[in-house]
């Protein structure tokens, strides 16, 4: 019981380093990108294509360009989101 306890506390730990993880848009895949709250796999994929076509985000609100990214996805995760590695950038 006090392993399975445990085991539980370890994952809590984890989960919240992870939520709590800057990501930089610009140089994310899709699997960072399914990390965000309300990203599924879908926009995941929609934002690197995006990328890929058409160059780096400027901004964090560049976002909005891809398609089903809006305000809500953007305020929810702006504490998340980076335009360089390991510093949160507003929008």
């Amino acid at each position: 019981m006090k392993l399975l306890i445990g085991f539980f506390l370890v994952l809590s730990i984890l989960s919240q380093i992870v939520s709590a993880e800057v990501i930089n848009i610009n140089t994310a895949d899709a699997s960072a990108f399914e990390l965000l709250g309300g990203v599924g796999e879908g926009k995941a994929h929609a934002i690197v294509l995006y990328r890929a076509k058409y160059g780096e985000f400027k901004s964090i609100n560049d976002l909005k360009r891809v398609s089903g990214i809006g305000d809500n996805i953007i305020e929810k995760n702006k504490e998340k989101l980076s335009l360089t590695e390991g510093v949160s950038t507003a929008p």
